[in-house]
């Protein structure tokens, strides 16, 4: 899949992280990123949800570990529910499949590691701003194992999607965004959006993601 283009207007980023010395590693590397800037950082998931509804700003990287105040799901969810228009990437040292899975149910479009390297992160970084969901390449493995546990514990029919929702989980099988899936498929965003929250119905998955990985592991990639 090729990289995407570079983002057409400059990334404003909230960093929200306990680790002082992880955190200033982080906002070098977006200083010595054209297309992003910084314009907060928070120790704390109560002062990054503060900073959050007053700068609103298009991307948040969050620690999940944090130990004073709200942990990283918690803060997700408070800044979900809060319904900015904001990506939320987890960064973190976890690579526990049940904090990979928490995140993504919470609504993180991405999970990375902070082993990273740096030039990948960023590229990673550039395909959340574009409507892709991204996980650490090494952590795959461990939500498609987690998604198959699950399934075993929820019956899925995938009979019960018709052909156009069957058609725009391959696209989400390949990574593409709702406006990608649209051009791919010649219909209106919207209605790709409509597609989408309806196959997750059908399917009991509560993110686009579980529905990717799922369909990789069901051979339709």
């Amino acid at each position: 899949m090729p990289p995407p283009p570079l983002p057409p207007h400059e990334i404003r980023v909230l960093v929200i992280d306990d680790h002082p010395l992880f955190r200033r590693g982080v906002l070098q590397l977006l200083a010595s990123t054209p297309h992003f800037k910084t314009v907060g950082e928070a120790d704390t998931g109560d002062d990054g949800i503060v900073q959050a509804l007053e700068l609103k700003p298009d991307l948040i990287l969050l620690d999940l570990n944090m130990k004073k105040g709200l942990d990283g799901i918690a803060t997700l969810q408070h800044l979900q529910g809060a319904e900015l228009d904001t990506k939320i990437v987890i960064l973190t040292v976890s690579d526990d499949p049940q904090d990979l899975v928490s995140a993504i149910r919470a609504g993180a479009e991405g999970y990375l590691l902070k082993d990273t390297d740096p030039e990948q992160m960023i590229g990673h970084l550039n395909e959340v701003m574009f409507g892709r969901t991204v996980i650490s390449d090494t952590l795959t493995h461990c939500l498609a194992i987690a998604l198959r546990d699950d399934s075993m514990k929820t019956l899925r029919q995938p009979s019960a999607l018709t052909e156009r929702e069957d058609s725009i989980v391959q696209c989400l099988a390949q990574g593409l965004s709702n406006k990608l899936i649209a051009r791919e498929l010649g219909i209106m965003e919207s209605t790709v959006k409509v597609h989408i929250r309806n196959l997750l119905k059908k399917l009991n998955f509560h993110s686009r993601l579980e529905a990717a990985v799922w369909a990789v592991t069901q051979g339709q990639r």
